[in-house]
Parts: C-alpha cells; sequence; structure tokens
C-alpha cells in the first residue's frame, strides 16, 4: 500500500491556491504585506461571522498575543485543557505565567465544566485557555457560563476547529479571542501559519502591531514595546485564500470519513467512536476512537499493525500534566479520585488515517486490517 498519511495536505483541484500564489510573485507582494493577507482574513472573518483577524505565523503565535493582550504576566494563574498538545501550553510558558491543567470530560472529550468549576473553588486565574479537541466542541455554553460568573476571560484554542458549528455560532466566536491554525494536518492548511481572531478590535490592533516587530508608526525605527516576527506572508496568504474556496468540501470529506468508520465498526462491542454532540456539525477533523477496558486489542497493536502496511495513526494527546516538562504544575481531575479522563483516553484512545486525500478503497483497506485484528 502507498503511504497514507493521518492527516496531509490538499490543494484544490481548481488550483485556486496557485493563482493567488501567483498574484503574489507578479505584484512582487513577498514579504508580511499585501492583498492576500488582508483578502484571506476578510474571509475568515466573514466565513465564521466575527468582526477582525490578524493572520500570523502559526497558532502557537495566536495563542501567545492573545495572552499578550489579556495582559497575563508573570506568575498569574491560566486555566488550559490538560488533554491537548503543548503548543496550547507553550505560550503561557513565555509569558512566565503559570498554567493549572482542566481536565476532560467524557461525554466530549474537552475541558470539563465540573473540573473547572473545582479549579475556580482553588485558584483565581487571569485567563482560561480552551481547546477544541479534534475538530469536536467543549460545552461551550457551561464554560462561558462559569467564567463569566468568575469575569475572567476565555482564549479558544481553535487550531483543530475551523469549520465547527456548535449552538449556531462557529467555533472561534465564544470567547473573547480565538486561535486558529493552518498547518500542513489542518482542515485548510497555508503550510504553515495561523489566525488570530476577535470581536474586539483592540485585541487584534495590539497583536498585529506586536506581529511585526512592535514598530512604532514614524519614518524611522522605533520600538517602545518587546515584538515578535509573528506575521504570515503575502506568499503563504494566498494559499490560504485558496483554501478557504473549498473549506466546505474539506468538512464534508472529513464527516464522509468518520462516518465510514463508525458504520464499520458498529458490531465491534470493543470499539467506541468519539463521541458526537448534540447541536454540532464538526469538521470532525480527526477520526477517533477508543478500545474499551478488558479488550485483548490495544491502540499499539493497531498502530504497530497499520504501520507495517505504510499507514499512519497516533495514540491521543497524552495529556499535560503527565508531561515531563509539565509534571510540577497543578492539576484539577473530573474524577474525585484515580485516573482522571483525559488518561484513561489517552491510554484507550487512537487517532486513525484522516487523510482526505485517501480514497475510499484505500480506507476499505484500513477497515479491514483493523476489523482483522479484532477477530
Amino acid at each position: 500500500m502507498k503511504k497514507i498519511y493521518l492527516a496531509s495536505p490538499k490543494m484544490s483541484k481548481e488550483k485556486y491556491e496557485e493563482k493567488f500564489v501567483q498574484e503574489a510573485f507578479d505584484t512582487n507582494w513577498l514579504s508580511t504585506v499585501g492583498e492576500n493577507i488582508t483578502k484571506f482574513e476578510d474571509q475568515v472573518k466573514e466565513y465564521v461571522g466575527i468582526e477582525n483577524a490578524v493572520a500570523l505565523s502559526s497558532g502557537t503565535s495566536a495563542i501567545h498575543l492573545g495572552l499578550k493582550a489579556l495582559e497575563v504576566k508573570k506568575d498569574d494563574i491560566v486555566f488550559v485543557s490538560d488533554l491537548t498538545f503543548s503548543a496550547s501550553v507553550n505560550p503561557i510558558i513565555y509569558e512566565n505565567a503559570t498554567p493549572v491543567f482542566i481536565d476532560s470530560e467524557p461525554e466530549t472529550w474537552n475541558m470539563s465544566p465540573k473540573a473547572l468549576e473545582k479549579a475556580f473553588e482553588k485558584y483565581n486565574p487571569k485567563a482560561v485557555v480552551v481547546v477544541h479537541l479534534y475538530g469536536r466542541a467543549t460545552r461551550m455554553e457551561e464554560i462561558v457560563r462559569i467564567c463569566e460568573k468568575h469575569n475572567v476571560p476565555i482564549i479558544e484554542d481553535a487550531a483543530e476547529g475551523l469549520g465547527t458549528i456548535y449552538k449556531g455560532k462557529f467555533l472561534g466566536t465564544y470567547g473573547k479571542c480565538a486561535a486558529f491554525s493552518f498547518n500542513g494536518n489542518k482542515i485548510i492548511t497555508t503550510t504553515s501559519g495561523g489566525m488570530l481572531v476577535s470581536n474586539n478590535e483592540d485585541i487584534v490592533k495590539k497583536a498585529k502591531f506586536w506581529s511585526t516587530q512592535s514598530k512604532e508608526p514614524v519614518r524611522y525605527y522605533q520600538h517602545k514595546e518587546i515584538g515578535y516576527n509573528y506575521r504570515m506572508s503575502n506568499v503563504l496568504a494566498g494559499i490560504g485564500r485558496g483554501q478557504m474556496m473549498v473549506i466546505e468540501e474539506r468538512i464534508a470529506k472529513k464527516n464522509e470519513i468518520f462516518n465510514k468508520y463508525k458504520e464499520a465498526f458498529k458490531n465491534i462491542n470493543d470499539i467506541d467512536m468519539m463521541p458526537e454532540n448534540k447541536d454540532e456539525r464538526s469538521n470532525t477533523w480527526l477520526s477517533c476512537m477508543t478500545i474499551k477496558d478488558g479488550s485483548k486489542v490495544k491502540p499499539i497493536d493497531i498502530i504497530e499493525t497499520l504501520e507495517k502496511e505504510n499507514v499512519e495513526s497516533r495514540h491521543i494527546w497524552k495529556p499535560m500534566h503527565l508531561q515531563p516538562i509539565f509534571e510540577k504544575y497543578d492539576f484539577i481531575n473530573h474524577n474525585e479520585s484515580g485516573i482522571s479522563v483525559g488518561e484513561d483516553l489517552f491510554n484507550r484512545g487512537i487517532c486513525l488515517p484522516s487523510d482526505t486525500n485517501m480514497t475510499a478503497e484505500e480506507q476499505d483497506e484500513i477497515i479491514n486490517i483493523i476489523l482483522k485484528i479484532f477477530k
């Protein structure tokens, strides 16, 4: 079998991306200013229904500048989802703040409102970073209610969640600000890149200023604040413009992949697919499943078997509180005692190949390999 990836970049068959990148070359706008950047920001704003956006070099930089805009400083407490990638946490450390990890809930795999309530009994945070895992929405109505009660702003880490609609609103529009990622494996890509969005104009205006090295608007180079080289280039923004024209097509394909796995495994008692929220249209960025306790099959059995067939799959994220670099920070368990929800999901979970370049026949082969393991 040819190499099948977990999720790889895919350009539009209409080659929209090439057209907009060529425009950047034809006009010689190849740096961090140009029409592609402005129009890409406008596309995302219009798509999710938000007022302000700034295109940046990564989703991580978007989280970082969002934290700075919310005035997170040294020794401030920041609550953050525990079951995530380290990029959700690293920007907290950049600002010398202190992360406190909030466990998942079994119903969504995302931040547990119950654990969040417990965390507020113990700490007074400066901000809450909520991660939408694998394209599925956190129960934002509950998270927002809790945070508003304590007057604490939310940053949505929607790196994996562009295009997901929850209770009639796109992810990225619930918090004070939000970060999207356009890394090569995301629902759409600019090869690398991200975006900070907000309905608060001041947040995005300040982030744009910082992202271009905090250059003061005078004729000579003058700096009153530390800046960052975080702005997206006009060339990469051209790829983004083309990708935005096919985002709904990508979401439809991701859901088709998930539903095919779900149907194929419905009679395997040891398999549970990742829960689907009510009132949600998910982008289903990755198709994930868990294996029941007591099963003779373990996630590593599937991963290694697929690997021998040149197929990529992965474990669910290892929770942040179990990472050596972060183990000194506090963790709030959803459960009253024992193993956390996030650790349990890590132990039993697997991310299945969810590549939109994968053919139906290739997915059939993958399904048959997994079925044979269980039989």
